[in-house]
Parts: C-alpha cells; structure tokens; sequence
C-alpha cells in the first residue's frame, strides 16, 4: 500500500495501518494475548504481564533478545472494546533503561475499526531517543525508519495468521529469504500516515492521556 501521497510529514510519530479480512475477536485475540503477540511482533521476545491496577490497567515487563544483548522495559497499557460501531483501542506507554537500546520512553496507541471489507488496525506511536548524540543523529535517517518497517512487516504476519491461518513461525525473516513458494510478510501492503488531515498521534484513544505509568 505504502504512503498516500499528500499527506502531512509535519509529526515524526510512527504510523502502521493494514486491513485484515478476519473477525474483530480474531485480531482482539492475537494482539491482546502476550503469548500471540510474540509470535507475530517482531519488536519482542517476550511479554510478561505482572499486575492489573484497580483500573484494569496492565503491568508488564518486555524484553528484545538481540541474540548478543537482550533489551528489557516495563509497560503499562490499557485495553477498551466500548468503542463506536464497535470500534476497539488499546493505549500503551512504555520505557526502558538499557543503554543499548535506541529507543527510550515511548507511548502510543491500536485501534480497530470495523468495515465491510474486514477491520481496519492501525497504530501510532513515538519515543524518546536512545544513544545520546548519536541516537539523535540516527534516529531519522536509520532508526525510525527501521522500526517503522519492522512494525509493519509484523502487521502483516499478523494478517497471514489471522486471515489464513499461517503460523508467524512460517513467515520469520530468515524463512522469508529461501527459495519456493511460501508465505511471505511484506511491509508494503501498510499504510504509513493516516488517510484523514489528523496527526498520528491525534487519533490517540481517549485512555491514553489518563494513563500513567
């Protein structure tokens, strides 16, 4: 799908959107369940809830196994399925304080949309820069970029699982590169910036600003 032309670049936040032909509960299922989530999504290796606040407010640790260092943050989010027409969101804010990681405290948000042609997911986030001088330096012309691409490569893993039954195990990076024919992920059948004249973070769920980590 890739970016629609015309539209804004004035914000830096991350902006994912892919449709999936599937169930709402499916999606709702796959994302909001840590042990699928980590299955699809590229940017963790694990997801360890660790308490639910008053308010229904998750807690939880993460981690990023790099293979030589594994990242590891805390997060706090928040999921609603009382949204119009159907209309779900979840709001997440997170943080770490590992040295090695390019990113530092970030937020941001999923929606589900509900359409004749399947739902609508869509995420927007943005972060702090890791790495001090050199994090900002790099952050817009190697790591942003990076991350971006590696969101949507899981969002569409996630709609291999979700609309066919593919397994994540079966559409990995490194599978995706031997020969045949199989299952393949691809990031450009994403949306990078949203459709409407809003800013990414604009179309941020109510419950994001009422988190608190």
């Amino acid at each position: 799908m890739g970016e629609r032309r015309g539209t804004a670049r004035r914000d830096r936040a991350l902006y994912v959107e892919i449709l999936i032909d599937a169930p709402i509960e499916r999606v709702w299922e796959l994302t909001q369940t840590p042990e699928h989530h980590v299955r699809w999504d590229g940017r963790f290796t694990a997801i360890r809830p660790t308490r639910i606040r008053d308010d229904g407010t998750q807690e939880f640790d993460y981690e990023l196994d790099l293979g030589v260092h594994t990242i590891r943050g805390t997060g706090v989010s928040r999921g609603d399925r009382r949204g119009r027409a159907g209309e779900r969101t979840s709001a997440l804010l997170f943080d770490t304080d590992d040295p090695f990681s390019p990113l530092g405290t970030g937020r941001g948000y999923w929606r589900y949309v509900p359409t004749a042609d399947g739902v609508r997911f869509f995420t927007g986030y943005d972060y702090a820069r890791g790495w001090g001088a050199l994090g900002r330096l790099l952050d817009p012309l190697v790591t942003r970029p990076f991350v971006w691409w590696l969101t949507a490569w899981s969002f569409d893993r996630l709609r291999l699982w979700a609309e066919q039954g593919v397994p994540p195990e079966r559409t990995g990076f490194w599978r995706s590169l031997l020969p045949g024919r199989r299952p393949r992920a691809h990031a450009r059948r994403c949306l990078s910036r949203p459709a409407t004249g809003r800013t990414v973070m604009q179309q941020a769920p109510e419950s994001l600003s009422g988190l608190h980590a």
